[in-house]
């Protein structure tokens, strides 16, 4: 429920008519604050701006017990609204999550080729989120994700300075004097693209050193334009065909494994984001709530215990009974446990038998020979008289 302190009842102006006939015209055209009831909803969690317009021309919103018909209505401090005759509850304050997104999936809630989205393989547990910014479909890593539609928007502008950063993967040759030109921008197929930070990171030349090499370049962009990175390093003669992005402004992709989803804490929020969020939506506390389990994707490695895992090699799991019985004791036979004899070691030496005739590799002429000095009398010592 959307509930404030203040009066919703606006002050009547000049020509105004505060007698709702139609609930759509009329239903806050007097409150000089508030939001338009599908950023409202949007805010809420319940769907997008799109999804609610249409929520609307069902017939399925309410603002003060009145069927909205449109969605030109703003909602003012203090009204109830309701989808499907049930109240909406407030709206979260800003919550921010760090997403690595795998290589095949469209960055979008639904796509009208079936192909497999973003939203549709996050983890349980996630309240309706919206991406910042996109990775196309071939693309892959740091993607960020929130509840915010405002925040999303100002993140997304240029004017807020915010760089990402990529590594990619091409093939083809290029200086690094040719990427050094990027700097002061580049215009393709007609789009003008801002300075663009390139740096050769490692090359593999081919054998004969004719046909094209395998680069690493590292790139920085700050407008974040569709495709950008690809089409930027096309026209130095690359063709990128992997592509990673490794950090948005502050936020970095770290460790996470493709597919895992990781919640900012409030803190970092709050000085990372001042000035981006409204400060009525500016979270508090210091610690996120309980982290979401991740949905394993392809790259990623699986569970211990699942099948084809690395215990699990297909086995189907035992039954709980199974697992809280505890195995009985195996009943021996008598004498059965005695000590086996130690049996000598095949691979050493074998021990030599007492004498010194029989010593190992030792000749009969060097055991004389050996008793013949042993017999010989030593130096007598002189006497001290």
């Amino acid at each position: 429920m959307i509930r404030h302190s203040k009066d919703p009842s606006p002050p009547k102006g000049p020509g105004q008519d505060n007698s709702q006939d139609d609930a759509s015209g009329a239903a806050a055209s007097g409150t000089p604050g508030g939001d338009r009831v599908a950023k409202a909803l949007a805010r809420a969690g319940v769907a997008s701006r799109r999804e609610v317009e249409r929520l609307i021309e069902a017939g399925r919103v309410a603002l003060n017990g009145k069927v909205l018909t449109g969605p030109a209505v703003k909602v003012a401090p203090g009204d109830i609204l309701t989808l499907d005759g049930n109240v909406v509850s407030d709206a979260e304050p800003t919550r921010l999550w760090r997403y690595h997104k795998p290589v095949g999936l469209v960055t979008t809630h639904k796509d009208p080729n079936g192909r497999p989205t973003v939203f549709e393989h996050l983890p349980e547990g996630l309240p309706r989120v919206i991406s910042i910014g996109r990775l196309d479909v071939n693309s892959e890593g740091l993607l960020l994700l929130t509840n915010d539609g405002g925040l999303a928007r100002a993140l997304e502008l240029p004017s807020t300075g915010w760089v990402r950063r990529y590594r990619a993967r091409a093939r083809g040759r290029a200086s690094q004097a040719a990427l050094d030109k990027l700097k002061d921008g580049v215009t393709v197929e007609g789009v003008r693209y801002g300075s663009v930070e390139a740096k050769l990171d490692k090359a593999k030349e081919s054998p004969d050193g004719k046909a094209p090499a395998n680069l690493w370049v590292s790139v920085a962009v700050a407008e974040g334009k569709n495709r950008e990175v690809r089409r930027v390093l096309e026209s130095v003669g690359l063709q990128v065909n992997r592509l990673m992005r490794l950090s948005y402004g502050p936020f970095q992709l770290g460790t996470l494994l493709p597919g895992e989803v990781e919640e900012v804490g409030p803190r970092v929020i709050r000085e990372q984001l001042e000035g981006l969020v409204a400060p009525e939506n500016m979270p508090k506390g210091d610690r996120t709530v309980a982290p979401p389990k991740s949905k394993a994707s392809s790259t990623q490695r699986r569970a211990p215990g699942a099948a084809g895992g690395p215990t699990g090699a297909g086995r189907k799991p035992k039954p709980a009974d199974a697992e809280a019985k505890p195995k009985p004791k195996p009943v021996y036979k008598a004498g059965w446990a005695r000590p086996k004899p130690k049996a000598a070691f095949k691979g050493g030496p074998a021990k030599p038998k007492a004498g010194p005739a029989h010593i190992a590799g030792r000749p009969a002429a060097a055991d004389a020979r050996a008793k013949a000095k042993a017999k010989r009398p030593g130096p007598r010592r002189p006497s001290k008289g």
